[in-house]
């Protein structure tokens, strides 16, 4: 791409589309379930067994064949024709499957137990009186037979499908792993991802600051995002507005890093080093700039070795914009993360904005009395008041078809 295109501000989705066709495709590993929160699955998981593996017994009571009940038996204190069963044991939840044996035989059954070869209905507890060994069923109870059991293989049949490469795994994907049986999982492997922050007017938190100074957070804002997402393997560096340093030490980070995140250096300041630097190490130019606010000056490149370099902008709303907005998908994507419909929610105040821009708005989200989302605006002073940003959910794209956006329209939604 020339240096004349590159000048050329590309709506939003032509940047999406641009980056999503540079990334390269990550690796994957194998760890234990325990370690595989919140990664994305690379493998299909099927089942190893029926679900239930036997018919499962879903209440505590007595186990008997209904087909064939017991003896009637006069029981004066209870009433005349109850039926009466004489208990043969406990079947324990765990425990290998007892027998009846005698049709007017029954079996003490815990829930969660499996249901003895011979027998075909459950009757609860609470429908039962006991008098020694003998189960004396209430008056005028009749059983269906067939109730309280969880018949084997009525979830899903063995070698059935049950997750899929792509998905998250959360805590319901973490109960279905289980089911497969092994002890380990393949995963999405994280790419090392390299943030860098520059500019001289960066002092990190804890130590003293001028009056001309401002406290560094676009880095440790970047890493808690990463990290929130499953990412532990970043690393962060501050760098100074010095050409030297900057061709030495982003060199260096691109060299043991899979993917580099600056912010700052971008825009069109004497001191914007950044993608004349980019050039120096021979990091492709992809697209600089999207018709966009915040986060108009965005730079993106791939190097020779197929590492994106993401430059966002330095003050601090824009950087996060352009995180949540482009880097976080992008990664998740080349990650093999099956990404599902884009989420919308409806403006819960009416907004203006006059520019020819996509405008990126903070917002909080909540439920109104009728139960459906709102995303109430929570405009920003200015793209460096990242307090404001505080407390908010994400943000909704505002396309700029319009000036106008009334109360209740519907705009997509991405979350920090």
């Amino acid at each position: 791409m020339s240096e004349t295109q590159s000048n050329f501000r590309i709506d939003v989705d032509v940047a999406t589309s641009l980056i999503d066709a540079h990334m390269p495709q990550y690796p994957t590993e194998i760890v234990s379930l325990e370690a595989s929160q919140g990664s994305i699955l690379r493998q299909q998981v099927v089942a190893e067994r029926d679900q239930p593996p036997f018919d499962r017994v879903t209440m505590d009571g007595i186990a008997i064949r209904a087909w064939s009940p017991g003896p009637p038996t006069k029981q004066p204190a209870a009433g005349d024709g109850q039926r009466m069963y004489r208990v043969r044991g406990i079947q324990a939840a765990g425990a290998p499957a007892m027998e009846l044996g005698d049709a007017g035989n029954c079996v003490e059954i815990m829930t969660g137990a499996i249901l003895p070869a011979d027998a075909d209905t459950v009757i609860p507890v609470e429908r039962i009186r006991r008098d020694g060994d003998q189960a004396i069923l209430e008056p005028g109870y009749e059983p269906t037979p067939g109730q309280f059991i969880h018949r084997q293989a009525s979830d899903h049949a063995a070698g059935i499908p049950l997750l899929e490469s792509g998905i998250t795994i959360g805590a319901p994907e973490m109960a279905v792993l289980t089911i497969a049986g092994s002890a380990t999982v393949e995963v999405a492997r994280w790419p090392k991802i390299a943030v860098i922050s520059t500019g001289d007017e960066l002092i990190d938190a804890g130590g003293p600051i001028e009056k001309f100074q401002i406290r560094s957070s676009n880095g440790l804002a970047i890493a808690a995002a990463l990290e929130k997402r499953g990412c532990t393997n970043s690393e962060r560096a501050h760098l100074r507005d010095d050409p030297k340093q900057l061709r030495l030490e982003i060199g260096r980070l691109h060299e043991r890093n899979d993917v580099l995140i600056l912010s700052g250096g971008v825009s069109m300041g004497k001191y914007d080093y950044v993608p004349q630097i980019m050039r120096e190490l021979n990091i492709e130019l992809v697209f600089h700039k999207i018709l966009q606010r915040p986060g108009l000056p965005m730079w993106f490149g791939v190097s020779a070795e197929h590492k994106p370099v993401f430059a966002l902008p330095g003050n601090p709303v824009s950087s996060l914009v352009c995180l949540a907005r482009y880097v976080l998908p992008a990664i998740r994507k080349a990650m093999g993360a099956v990404i599902s419909q884009q989420a919308h929610v409806q403006l819960a105040e009416p907004v203006d904005f006059e520019p020819d821009l996509a405008y990126f708005l903070p917002v909080t989200l909540s439920f109104d009395d009728g139960g459906e989302l709102h995303a109430l605006p929570k405009p920003t002073n200015t793209s460096g008041d990242f307090v404001s940003l505080a407390g908010t959910d994400g943000i909704v794209e505002l396309l700029h078809s319009s000036q106008h956006f009334p109360r209740g329209y519907v705009a997509p939604f991405y979350a920090w």
